[in-house]
């Protein structure tokens, strides 16, 4: 697996959740000092939620007939209660918690992609380019119906990436189920070390500059602006493509849209505490370019991603194209609460210039284009969300007639040569954009 946290995010991170929990734990003891008593109807009610908690593990403790210790009771009910609360909430027990930890410390092996939860379903936020994923053939929406021999279905976040992550050259079969696809689909792939170009650039004929960023890591937005310096004399119009970026740094976000926009907020950050409520503006200093400008982003782009190119839509700074943006606009702590446990939880939600949100709703292109062409198949993955775990159910039975996949590769993506383009029809849309952009503003 492939984490976009660093050693800096963790540090932050921590930091904030130490402020929190002295937060927290002020609050608390000001509820129990007689000069500032709580309101006689909120403390009744919370004395009789605890009461009833406290009964209902006292019953289990005593007559459950696994016979499960105090402890495991109390991980447990921490774990249903933050699970509960989101996808992207859950308690961090010693293993989980040492497993997030080495995510942000040195090497480790892994696929190579970005998971998430879609209406409680495991799905791929993106594969990144050149890893084990990318070259098996693993997409953007696939959801993961099975990691070796284990299904995912109520699985955590947390617990798939566990096993997901593992020893380089030690193999791993992943499970399927992919829109268009009669059967779920098997992946045999090889864990390796993870390593991310973050920028690339290239040229598209003499007056196009095409900048790839794969994911926002902490210098992302200063290799974009030298990309931009180095072809200032020859660019007559930027083409941004963040497909299959799945997010990282928000002050990366932030930077990087700034090098395109004058004025305005760019995103805000609202949570229960309006003290912590933070808003990020443009400033007119750290603009470098007012060139035409198109923005490419698909299903596989999220959280940064989705910032960028949805603060320069409602800015009217440039044109998005491609496909709707998966949806990740939350904001997660780490509040660590003993030395070897915490608890990960959603504290605040983005929300863009003209004040919509992120989360669950994602961004939509001004220009739709699909990735490729729209195929009709009788027996094809097609039906409504509320019925999406009842399908992933019946998929577990169908394993006789899955198909193997360990054939699949991916084609260099290093170069943009005249195929590629004429096979990447959402790039094709954005270069014929940029061109009629370049032509007006020439005028």
């Amino acid at each position: 697996m492939h984490t976009m946290k660093n050693t800096k995010m963790m540090v932050f991170g921590f930091a904030s959740a130490v402020a929190i929990s002295i937060a927290l734990s002020t609050s608390l003891l000001a509820k129990s000092d007689p000069a500032a008593p709580a309101e006689p109807s909120i403390e009744a009610s919370r004395l009789q939620s605890l009461a009833k908690f406290t009964k209902v593990l006292s019953i289990v403790e005593q007559y459950n007939v696994d016979n499960l210790t105090i402890d495991q009771l109390i991980d447990k009910s921490l774990q249903g209660m933050l699970s509960n609360l989101d996808a992207h909430s859950t308690y961090l027990d010693k293993k989980s918690y040492d497993n997030l930890k080495t995510q942000t410390d040195g090497e480790f092996g892994g696929l190579g992609i970005t998971v998430g939860m879609r209406d409680n379903a495991l799905t791929v936020i993106s594969p990144i380019e050149g890893t084990p994923a990318d070259k098996a053939g693993i997409k953007a929406g696939d959801i993961i119906l099975k990691i070796n021999d284990k299904a995912t279905l109520d699985m955590t976040i947390d617990d798939a990436v566990a096993l997901m992550r593992g020893t380089p050259k030690t193999p791993i079969d992943l499970t399927i189920v992919r829109k268009g696809a009669a059967e779920p689909l098997k992946f045999h792939i090889i864990r390796d070390i993870i390593t991310v170009e973050s920028v690339y650039t290239r040229t598209i004929g003499k007056e196009v500059l095409y900048i790839r960023v794969t994911n926002f890591d902490k210098k992302v937005a200063a290799d974009v602006k030298a990309a931009i310096k180095k072809h200032a004399k020859t660019s007559k119009g930027i083409i941004l493509d963040l497909r299959n970026n799945p997010g990282g740094l928000l002050d990366q976000a932030v930077e990087l849209t700034d090098l395109f926009v004058d004025e305005g907020t760019i995103v805000s950050q609202k949570g229960r505490n309006k003290a912590d409520d933070v808003s990020y503006s443009a400033t007119k200093s750290n603009t470098i370019t007012h060139l035409p400008l198109v923005v490419l982003v698909n299903e596989g782009s999220a959280s940064a991603s989705e910032i960028v190119s949805g603060a320069i839509q409602d800015l009217k700074r440039g044109v998005i194209v491609g496909e709707k943006t998966f949806g990740k606009g939350s904001v997660q702590v780490v509040m660590p609460i003993t030395d070897t446990e915490a608890v990960k939880l959603t504290v605040a939600r983005y929300y863009l210039p003209s004040g919509r949100t992120i989360q669950a709703v994602g961004v939509t292109p001004d220009i739709e284009v699909t990735s490729g062409e729209i195929k009709s198949h009788d027996k094809s993955f097609n039906i409504k969300e509320a019925d999406l775990k009842k399908h992933l159910e019946s998929e577990l039975e169908k394993e006789g007639g899955m198909v193997d996949v360990t054939e699949a590769g991916t084609s260099n993506k290093t170069t943009i040569t005249a195929e590629q383009m004429n096979k990447d029809l959402q790039l094709k849309e954005a270069v014929d954009i940029i061109k009629a952009l370049i032509i007006v503003k020439g005028k």
